[in-house]
This record gives C-alpha cells, sequence and structure tokens, in this order.
C-alpha cells in the first residue's frame, strides 16, 4: 500500500470518526437504519414471485403483505415527521414487482430525513396522531425497530422456501447457516 493510500484511509475514518462524535444519538440510528434498509430490500428480491403469497400458517400475512406491511408503515412515519400524507398503497399491490417498487419508495422518501438527521433535530417532537407525541429520534428508532422486527418474522418464511436471509448470507463464510 502506498504512502498516499494509506493517507487517505487514514483521512477518510477521521471524518467518520468527527461525524460520529458531533452525532453521538443519530449516526448509530443512520447505521441501523441503512442495514435493516439494505437487508429487507435483498430479501424482498430474493424471494421469488411465486412465494410471494406464502404463509407458513393461515392466520399469518403473506410474504408479500409483510412487504407491503413495510412500505406502508415507513411511508405514514416519515409522512407524520415531515408534516405530510404520504400512501404508498402497498397494501393494494400483490405482484412482487408492485410490491418491490412501493417499498423502495418508501425508504427512498424516508432517506431524506435520516440523511438530514442530526442531534439537534433529534428532540423535536411531531405528532403522531392518537400515538401522542414523540421526539423525532424515538419515532425513528421505532420505524427502525419495527422494520427489524417484521424482517425477522420474514427470515423465517425464506427459511422455510430454503432461501438464505441477507443477513446470515454474508455470514455464511463464518460457519453460519
Amino acid at each position: 500500500m502506498t504512502r498516499l493510500s494509506m493517507l487517505i484511509f487514514a483521512a477518510a475514518g477521521a471524518a467518520s470518526l468527527v461525524c460520529a462524535q458531533e452525532n453521538p444519538e443519530t449516526t448509530p440510528l443512520k447505521q441501523a437504519y441503512n442495514g435493516i434498509k439494505n437487508n429487507f430490500l435483498k430479501a424482498a428480491e430474493a424471494m421469488g414471485e411465486d412465494n410471494y403469497s406464502f404463509k407458513p400458517t393461515p392466520e399469518l400475512q403473506s410474504f408479500g403483505e409483510r412487504v407491503a406491511h413495510i412500505a406502508d408503515a415507513n411511508a405514514r412515519t416519515c409522512a407524520a415527521i415531515k408534516g405530510e400524507k404520504k400512501n404508498v398503497e402497498a397494501a393494494s399491490k400483490t405482484s412482487k414487482a408492485d410490491l418491490i417498487a412501493a417499498t423502495k419508495e418508501s425508504f427512498d422518501y424516508c432517506d431524506s430525513i435520516f440523511n438530514s438527521l442530526t442531534d439537534s433535530d433529534a428532540s423535536k417532537m411531531i405528532s403522531m396522531g392518537r400515538g401522542g407525541s414523540h421526539s423525532e429520534l424515538s419515532t425513528l428508532w421505532g420505524l427502525v425497530v419495527h422494520d427489524n422486527e417484521v424482517y425477522g418474522t420474514m427470515t423465517v418464511y425464506m427459511r422455510l422456501k430454503g432461501i438464505v436471509p441477507p443477513s446470515t448470507a454474508g455470514r455464511m463464510g463464518r460457519g453460519r447457516r
């Protein structure tokens, strides 16, 4: 490795550290959001179209309904933070392509909030309708937790169909399956 390469890597690392020090509350939130967004979208892509109607038991939602649920919930939550009304109407969609498009739309809509969030914004109170008022930070952590919870249930659907979930696939070299 050249000296210039080492300096570039060191500068990038220092810049990342400074950002984390400037926003110690919101930096981990942004990292968690990007992690679940990537895993969720990869899971939606990995499941075959024919398995979007799959339900492990009759009383559970289908895989596609789980995808739609996250798309609609993300859009509603981020719209409340922006003081807008937004619905990607994913619950009315059934095809894999339409559901993935709605999910990407919901994440794209939320990206602007997460990307611009700083610790000074985090305590801003927002109205969540019947849910009362909450800080932006707690609302966005709630979104991340909810997305992770739904993703976790979807991994069971995937495993029942012989598909390795994205969050595990990256660790396959370390003995996980």
